[in-house]
């Protein structure tokens, strides 16, 4: 009889260890998922704040969502200051 309740006893200490890894592996699952999510957001220089990619004048541009900070990837200047009658233009050109 005894020889019963020690396999018993193995058995639930098996049971509640495998279902502790399984909490531990979909803990460790959604932290890798948020990780990647928030390191392919681009963040602020100026405030550590989120940019988020939005169309101007048919130029894609960076605006922070903090400080509203507007951010030019290379080329952007460019595309911006070569409107013929757009709002930059008419201040430098």
């Amino acid at each position: 009889m005894p020889i019963e309740l020690d396999d018993r006893g193995r058995a639930l200490e098996n049971e509640y260890f495998r279902r502790k890894e399984q909490e531990l592996l979909a803990k460790m699952k959604a932290k890798i998922q948020s990780d990647e999510t928030k390191s392919l957001e681009l963040q602020c220089p100026k405030c550590d704040g989120t940019l988020h990619a939005t169309e101007f004048e048919n130029i894609k541009i960076d605006v922070c969502d903090k400080c509203h900070g507007v951010w030019l990837d290379a080329g952007e200047l460019a595309q911006v200051t070569h409107k013929e009658h757009g709002w930059f233009a008419k201040i430098f050109g």
